[in-house]
């Protein structure tokens, strides 16, 4: 049993974080990586990448948003209350070292992780760049923490009500248009911006990992499930990622298989929550 510790609503209460006390996973767990929760005896297991840990008082830290029956019942636990099931470290960690200018961009909740893995390069030694963007001022999470491990940060918001108006992908071309010293870019959020991301960066042959989020069972390599195509070849994002060259990623296909259960995703919300 792991207990919820802390609980914060952000973003019109459809993105939430939970603190959770989990000691062992807390001092092996390592950026990028991922844990897998269950919620009680009958509830199915979704992957949840740690956004942030603290060794020393054993805490992991999950931020996920509301998209069906799982999440929403999650939505409904409390500070005290217990998850049955948590799972992990699992997948491979991020690949950190010490490059020179990294620039980091993350869109929705992608940002949750793009904060730890930020965090990590900046702890290398490493001049982070981060972009950050969501659909308006009201979804964007995290701004404090990640100016707290930015160089520089930059915001974008589609409908422009705060930061700069457009797509993450607008400042992302700025600097690699204005700037040679720039490294590696990163990127995590909705499939469709790592994919634009990666159009763009590919123009500047700049090298580009991304961290995938495909559907999920086991996250032991055992149900395929996850599976990605990386370069013509099948990998299984568990254990083979979550991070990738985004350069060699099949995102059409992945796009697809992560539609099929939307229209189940949507039904499910309404059932009662159990």
């Amino acid at each position: 049993m792991f207990q919820i510790v802390k609980k914060m609503e952000m973003a019109k209460s459809t993105i939430i974080r939970f603190d959770i006390s989990a000691p062992k996973i807390a001092k092996k767990i390592k950026a990028g990586q991922f844990v897998i929760i269950r919620v009680n005896e009958t509830g199915e297991r979704i992957p949840l990448t740690v956004a942030d840990k603290d060794e020393f008082a054993g805490i992991i830290t999950i931020i996920f948003q509301v998209v069906g029956k799982t999440t929403a019942l999650m939505r409904t636990f409390n500070e005290g209350d217990f998850f049955l099931d948590v799972v992990g470290p699992l997948g491979r960690a991020a690949e950190v070292e010490k490059t020179g200018t990294v620039l980091m961009v993350g869109g929705g909740t992608g940002v949750a992780i793009l904060y730890h893995v930020a965090k990590a390069f900046k702890e290398a030694g490493n001049f982070v760049i981060n972009i950050i963007g969501a659909q308006d001022k009201d979804m964007l999470i995290l701004e404090n923490e990640m100016r707290t491990i930015s160089d520089e940060l930059v915001i974008t918001t589609d409908d422009g009500s705060y930061g700069t108006r457009g797509f993450v992908t607008m400042p992302l071309e700025k600097y690699l248009t204005e700037r040679s010293d720039i490294k590696l870019v990163y990127a995590i959020g909705p499939i469709i911006m790592m994919k634009n991301v990666c159009k763009l960066t590919k123009k500047f042959n700049m090298p580009t990992m991304v961290s995938l989020n495909p559907i999920m069972i086991d996250g032991t390599g055992m149900c395929g499930g996850c599976r990605v195509k990386v370069n013509n070849e099948i990998k299984f994002c568990c254990v083979d990622g979550p991070d990738f060259d985004g350069h060699v990623v099949d995102f059409d296909e992945l796009e697809k298989r992560n539609s099929i259960y939307s229209k189940d995703e949507k039904e499910s919300l309404l059932y009662s929550i159990k």
